[in-house]
């Protein structure tokens, strides 16, 4: 299923993979399932979705895979402690939080204070996985990781050994893994016999730079479409450098540039984690034609701009669509009012 454009194999593109430290956290591969009732209630395309919110840890989801390779690297390094933090409901750190207490190390989150910080949904699962957790009043970005970086300096001089999960390794390692993703794609492709010409997924980062890398990579068709749920102006910017520096790290021939990353900020609504109206009826249309659960502030998001693209005839009715479900599920406990 690779094209004579292909710079790699398949199997050398997973030799290339398989050579950096990992830790064994998830369910791999993760299934690639047909979505036939949703296809059939928007008109077509044929829909298919990766599974990755059945990638086992902590209720699954893309970071998952990413932390294999993050927390690889850290054990590899001598750490016993990680430290992280993102927003209150952050599905990363909640994944983050689980996978340091499977392999026995300490975790440390640093939280942005907002209207989320119930202990629900992913805060009560970080609570639960042992997490020591602090609330700050820092938003994702910089600051918050200057907290991190400070919080990690404070843990050196008690005698542990912390790693932080920050930007930007930690964003070309998401690329690393979702190349690897690609390849598990590629795969079961084969094995399904068909061709999808594009694949969505919520993400401005190191996910959509791993599924360019990956598809470029191996040659395939299969035109990555990046949703972004958060309105970050350097998104293409972000996302090029971290599928170039992911080739530079599995020493692959590819360089990305601004206009293989597609990547629209048009479906992310009032803000960040705030629910818009096309999100809510994407998450009520997909439960109730595949019984398959989308998140509030990322998958639903990106299922909006799938549909509306659809409905839009942007896509063709005979064309083929991969969605990538990165998971956020138990985030839904966190916003039942605005859901119902």
């Amino acid at each position: 299923m690779s094209s004579s454009n292909a710079t790699v194999t398949r199997q050398e593109l997973c030799e290339k993979i398989g050579q950096l430290p990992q830790v064994d956290i998830g369910h791999f591969p993760t299934p690639l399932e047909e979505c036939p009732r949703l296809s059939e209630v928007l008109g077509g395309p044929r829909i298919f979705m990766k599974r990755e919110d059945c990638s086992g840890l902590a209720f699954g989801g893309n970071k998952v895979r990413q932390l294999t390779f993050t927390i690889g690297e850290a054990v590899h390094q001598g750490a016993d402690t990680i430290v992280h933090g993102a927003a209150s409901q952050s599905n990363h750190c909640r994944q983050a939080a689980a996978a340091a207490a499977r392999l026995g190390l300490r975790c440390y989150l640093r939280l942005s204070r907002d209207d989320k910080s119930m202990p629900q949904g992913n805060l009560l699962l970080d609570h639960l996985a042992g997490a020591e957790i602090e609330l700050v009043d820092a938003f994702l970005g910089p600051k918050l990781d200057a907290i991190k970086y400070a919080l990690a300096e404070e843990l050196k001089a008690e005698g542990l050994k912390p790693y932080v999960i920050a930007s930007p390794r930690s964003t070309a390692l998401a690329a690393v893994a979702f190349a690897w993703c690609v390849a598990e794609i590629h795969k079961q492709q084969e094995a399904m016999q068909i061709q999808a010409d594009r694949i969505y997924a919520a993400s401005a980062g190191g996910t959509l730079a791993g599924l360019i890398l990956g598809s470029k990579s191996l040659g395939m068709k299969l035109k990555p479409v990046g949703i972004a749920p958060i309105d970050w102006d350097d998104r293409i910017e972000r996302v090029r450098k971290a599928g170039n520096e992911a080739a530079r790290i599995l020493d692959l021939d590819i360089e990305i540039t601004d206009d293989a990353v597609c990547c629209t900020n048009a479906y992310v609504g009032e803000a960040y984690g705030v629910v818009s109206p096309e999100s809510v009826e994407a998450i009520r249309l997909v439960a109730r034609t595949e019984g398959i659960f989308l998140d509030p502030v990322y998958t639903s998001k990106a299922m909006a701009g799938l549909i509306d693209h659809i409905r839009r005839g942007e896509i063709a009715s005979n064309e083929t669509v991969i969605f990538l479900h990165t998971g956020g599920t138990p985030a839904l406990f966190a916003y039942d009012e605005e859901l119902l």
